[in-house]
């Protein structure tokens, strides 16, 4: 199909990096700093989704390609920290894009629209909700949980020769609780559902009532992943 091939997606384009780092770690490195170029990001911090829709929304999984690919093309103590170091000096732009655009009351929930997995949904996340109102997502605020992880394990390795580094890994370390804390505890018990042991997203409407959306989806495990071991 001419118009399916060859076409990319952010987040599509960071996992087949990994990959690619097996074959030419350059090409890989290459093309993770190329999505943060000036000429490509947008001056407010947004990576450009996909081309038919640069403005819309990917899951952030683009610092755990940087992370990735920097600990698989090198030995420990011999690895491209300039890769790493030009990347996460870019990536700190796009986390604050998220921060100020998908955090809508400022209170570590996020929203995000159509972020993979739940191709599928009760309605289209990325448009205005038939409601009105707006959503705290699942997936969105666990996704962000996840990026403060391994911005934390950057910011830690850069630390290592640079202490300068280390102011910031406190304040994604902090970021991280922040979020954990709104996610399981804010106005009682987050957007977890104690009864059915499970995540799911929240429906706020224009009075300000809260409804849960009940759906067993992949939105709902996606905090598995905002996972880290600190040593």
């Amino acid at each position: 199909d001419k118009w399916e091939y060859p076409w990319y997606a952010a987040w599509d384009l960071a996992f087949h990096c990994v990959i690619f780092a097996l074959i030419d770690a350059d090409f890989a490195k290459h093309q993770l700093l190329l999505l943060t170029h000036d000429w490509y990001m947008h001056p407010n911090g947004q990576i450009s989704a996909y081309e038919f829709a640069f403005g819309d929304v990917n899951p952030p999984v683009h610092a755990w390609a940087v992370w990735r690919v920097y600990k698989m093309t090198g030995p420990r103590g011999g690895r491209d920290r300039a890769f790493l170091e030009s990347a996460f000096q870019k990536l700190l732009l796009n986390f604050t894009w998220w921060v100020n655009r998908k955090d809508i009351e400022g209170n570590n929930l996020f929203s995000g629209g159509f972020l993979g997995l739940d191709n599928i949904g009760v309605f289209d996340r990325s448009k205005p909700l038939p409601t009105g109102g707006f959503l705290h997502q699942a997936d969105a605020t666990a996704w962000m949980g996840f990026y403060c992880l391994t911005m934390l394990s950057i910011a830690l390795e850069l630390a290592e020769m640079n202490a300068v580094y280390e102011d910031m890994a406190s304040k994604f370390f902090e970021h991280f609780i922040g979020i954990t804390d709104a996610m399981n505890t804010l106005g009682g018990n987050g957007l977890w559902n104690e009864e059915d042991e499970f995540y799911y997203d929240e429906l706020t409407l224009p009075g300000g009532k809260m409804v849960p959306l009940k759906v067993r989806s992949m939105v709902g495990l996606i905090p598995l992943f905002a996972v880290e071991t600190l040593e």
